[in-house]
């Protein structure tokens, strides 16, 4: 199955398959009524602690990929995520700014290696 990684503000597209947003905090507007997700799952995004510690800043990209390793290897969501996966296409939608240092970038890695 694909996995595919966009930004929870782009364009939908046919070839999205499941349209999975990762991220723990809903995005600043973006209303819930109006955007194409099929599943929210902030369970499998970096714990609090980890996310304020990277605060998107790239110096600390290498960190922050081992870490949310770290915490993902104990998360039974993400064996959850990793079912979905493989019976779907699916795009990881996160709402960061930056398109290489997020945590959809990782997760999407973890998968691929899962699976």
């Amino acid at each position: 199955m694909l996995v595919g990684i966009k930004r929870i503000y782009d364009k939908p597209s046919i070839t999205d398959g499941k349209r999975i947003f990762v991220d723990r905090l809903w995005p600043r507007g973006v209303k819930k009524s109006t955007v194409n997700i099929d599943i929210w799952m902030k369970e499998v995004a970096p714990s609090d602690g980890l996310r304020q510690w990277f605060n998107h800043e790239p110096e600390k990209w290498d960190g922050f990929g081992r870490k949310y390793r770290e915490e993902l290897a104990d998360n039974r969501h993400f064996e959850e995520l990793l079912t979905i996966v493989k019976s779907s296409d699916v795009t990881l939608l996160y709402s960061a700014k930056d398109t290489e240092h997020n945590n959809a970038v990782v997760l999407a890695e973890m998968i691929k290696e899962k699976l």
